[in-house]
C-alpha cells in the first residue's frame, strides 16, 4: 500500500507519521508538498498533525484551500483512504470531509498527556485490528480539540454508528473528567459515510513503538496493513 503524508507549513508530526508506516508498518511511503497539485500513486493519505500555516484564522482553515486539499478531497470522494491526526482532523472538518469543527479546548489551555480511548467500531479500514470496546491508551497534544456539531448531527453521527473514538477512563466509561478538552459526547475520532476518512484527535503515530511509553497507537497502523493485506497491497517489509 503506498502512502502520502500531506505537508503544510508548520507541519510538525509528518516526519513522525512517515517513520510509523514506512519503518515500523513497512509500507512504501513519501511526503507530499502542500503545493502540489497531484497525490500521484497513493492508496492512504495522511493528513498530519501540527499547527499549517500557523493555524491563523482557526486550525486548519487556511490549509483546507492549499492546492493539494482539492486532490485530497477528490481521492477520498473517489472512495481513496484518507487518515487525519490532530490538526488532519481539523484539516478535514474544515475541507468538508467530515461533519463538526474543532473548537478551543474548554479550559482554554493547551493539553498534552495521555488519554484513553474506547474502539467504537472495529469493522473500519483503521479500526479492524482492535477489539469492540477496547480501551487503548494514546496522547493528545492540542489547544483545539474540542470537537463540536449541531444536536442533529452529533444524533446523526451516533445512528450512524460513526464515532469511531471515544475518551473514556480505563474501565471504559465516557466518563467527563477523561474528555480532556469537553469535547461534545467525549468524541475523540469520527468517521465520514462511506468509511474512507477518519479523523482523530489523539496521535496513534506518537505510540507505536514501546521506546515511546507505549504501543497501542500501532493498532490503527496494523489495521491499516491488515486491510492492505486482504487488497494484496503489499508492504515492503515485516512491521517491527
Amino acid at each position: 500500500m503506498n502512502v502520502g503524508v500531506i505537508v503544510f507549513p508548520g507541519s510538525n508530526c509528518d516526519h513522525d507519521a512517515y517513520h510509523v508506516v514506512r519503518h515500523v508498518a513497512g509500507f512504501p511511503a513519501r511526503f507530499i508538498w502542500h503545493k502540489e497539485t497531484a497525490l500521484g500513486d497513493v492508496d492512504l493519505v495522511i493528513v498530519p498533525g501540527g499547527f499549517s500555516y500557523g493555524d491563523y484564522l482557526r486550525a486548519g482553515a487556511v490549509a483546507r484551500f492549499s492546492p493539494i486539499m482539492s486532490r485530497v478531497t477528490a481521492f477520498a470522494r473517489n472512495g481513496g483512504l484518507v487518515l487525519g491526526i490532530c490538526n488532519g482532523f481539523q484539516v478535514l472538518c474544515e475541507a468538508g470531509l467530515l461533519p463538526g469543527a474543532l473548537l478551543r479546548n474548554a479550559d482554554l489551555r493547551f493539553v498534552c498527556r495521555w488519554v484513553h480511548l474506547r474502539a467504537e467500531r472495529t469493522d473500519t479500514p483503521f479500526t479492524g485490528a482492535m477489539k469492540p470496546g477496547q480501551v487503548i491508551r494514546v496522547p493528545v497534544a492540542h489547544g483545539e480539540g474540542n470537537y463540536f456539531a449541531s444536536d442533529a448531527t452529533l444524533d446523526r453521527l451516533e445512528r450512524d454508528g460513526r464515532t469511531v473514538f471515544r475518551y473514556c477512563d480505563e474501565a471504559g466509561a465516557p466518563t467527563r473528567r477523561a474528555n480532556p478538552n469537553g469535547s461534545s459526547r467525549n468524541i475523540a475520532g469520527i468517521i465520514n459515510r462511506e468509511g474512507n476518512v477518519l479523523g482523530m484527535m489523539p496521535h496513534p503515530e506518537r505510540c507505536a513503538e514501546s521506546v515511546l511509553g507505549g504501543v497501542d497507537g500501532m493498532l490503527v497502523f496494523r489495521s491499516l496493513m491488515a486491510w492492505a493485506a486482504a487488497r494484496h497491497l503489499p508492504a515492503q517489509h515485516a512491521a517491527a
